[in-house]
């Protein structure tokens, strides 16, 4: 269960009856304070859509349209929701079984192993991240923090320049800490803003749709659960307004060099000219700096790296053991590329939904890259998807650059 702040509990998705109908939840809506009608209205539509994938793109349109835009439904008075609730659209089935075992057996199969960072954010995963962000050693964090509080009324201006109408989509938005800074300035200046975080993760998601009203009173908030792309497209379907996009946190890092420059052209064609794009950049620095930030010494990135492994062992029936892998961080300053393995310790046979996998002593599991610019390479960057740099927001340090490009 979910318990909101008044006391009121509300069943999780996957508690919902398969019974549950639209009707149901209005009728419910209309009887709670302000806050129960927002957990209310979010387990409504997020359930539905989770038991019920084909519930259509009208009616999701219809319910935005009502909670935003104070339109009435075809069957409903607009005057019951003269409200500011917070939608969470979910296209993702209940669980990420038939993808997740798809790609962890392609990984674990190919001649080079790999796995793919983006399944790292279970709940316990969500957890580690957290306490990785709050290491004395990971400075990625410290440095946009810095620029997201000592900078933030110049990132405002920016955004504002072209009117205060717009769509603020946050990409892998994790819990808002760092974007928090600028919503609650934009709220204060009046802009008429809907964020819209886009996280795979539905934890991330349901906390953000749930707190942030509650902390910057009167502000849209519409989550988009699932993969970028898939939620950029739905975002662009159900708003017409001018859009922000936020990519912090070195996220764009988190793929190599020629990588990131499709997924920027990509979302160039999801994007119109004058839109903008806020990119947190890990700059290339003294290689132990880089390695230390990977390499804690209370060892939670280990911890948060095996982690895969162990839900690996839980959601695919598999049978790592997880004292026989080792972390391994590298560093490559010609490059930038800063790349974590997992070393088996090992000569050694493991299965994955009955299917086995052999391991030679020190063979490596690739676990994510975070990929360290130059200048010139955010220069390239941009040029290779029609990106024209409006602005780079540095930390006191120079370490990590926040830069602002504008769509041409």
């Amino acid at each position: 269960m979910i318990t909101g702040t008044l006391g009121y509990s509300i069943p999780k998705r996957h508690e919902i009856s398969s019974k549950l109908k639209l009707d149901d939840g209005i009728s419910l809506l209309r009887k709670q304070t302000y806050l129960h009608k927002t957990l209310i209205y979010n387990t409504l539509i997020s359930g539905m859509i989770l038991l019920n994938r084909q519930i259509g793109y009208e009616v999701i349109k219809n319910l935005y349209d009502l909670i935003h835009k104070n339109k009435p439904m075809k069957t409903q008075q607009p005057n019951e929701f003269d409200l500011q609730l917070t939608p969470v659209f979910d296209i993702q089935p209940e669980s990420e079984g038939p993808a997740f075992l798809q790609d962890v057996l392609k990984g674990l199969t190919a001649s080079s192993k790999y796995l793919n960072s983006k399944y790292f954010y279970d709940a316990t995963g969500d957890k580690l991240f957290q306490r990785i962000m709050g290491m004395d050693e990971y400075y990625p964090f410290q440095c946009e923090m810095e620029i997201f509080t000592t900078l933030t009324a110049e990132i405002a201006d920016i955004i504002t320049t072209q009117g205060k109408n717009f769509d603020l989509i946050e990409l892998g938005a994790g819990d808002g800490t760092k974007s928090i800074h600028l919503l609650k300035l934009l709220s204060a200046m009046n802009a008429d803003y809907t964020y819209m975080p886009i996280d795979i993760s539905a934890n991330v998601i349901e906390h953000l749709v749930q707190n942030l009203p509650v902390i910057i009173p009167g502000v849209k908030v519409t989550g988009l659960n699932g993969g970028y792309f898939e939620m950029l497209k739905m975002a662009k379907d159900i708003s017409k307004r001018r859009k922000v996009i936020m990519f912090l946190g070195s996220n764009l890092g988190n793929m190599p060099l020629r990588e990131a420059m499709e997924f920027c052209r990509r979302m160039r064609t999801l994007l119109r000219p004058g839109d903008l794009i806020i990119a947190g950049i890990d700059l290339k620095k003294n290689p132990a700096t880089i390695l230390a930030a990977y390499n804690d010494r209370s060892g939670i990135t280990k911890a948060f790296n095996l982690n895969l492994l162990s839900r690996i062992n839980r959601e695919l029936d598999a049978n790592f053991n997880l004292t026989e892998f080792e972390h391994y961080p590298t560093y490559d300053p010609k490059t930038g590329s800063c790349i974590s393995y997992l070393m088996s310790k090992k000569d050694q046979n493991i299965t994955v939904n009955g299917k086995n996998i052999y391991f030679t002593k020190d063979e490596y599991i690739e676990m994510e890259i975070s990929q360290k610019y130059s200048i010139e390479d955010i220069e390239s960057l941009a040029a290779s998807a029609s990106f024209r740099t409006n602005e780079m927001f540095f930390d006191s340090r120079k370490w990590f650059v926040d830069v602002i490009w504008t769509v041409v």
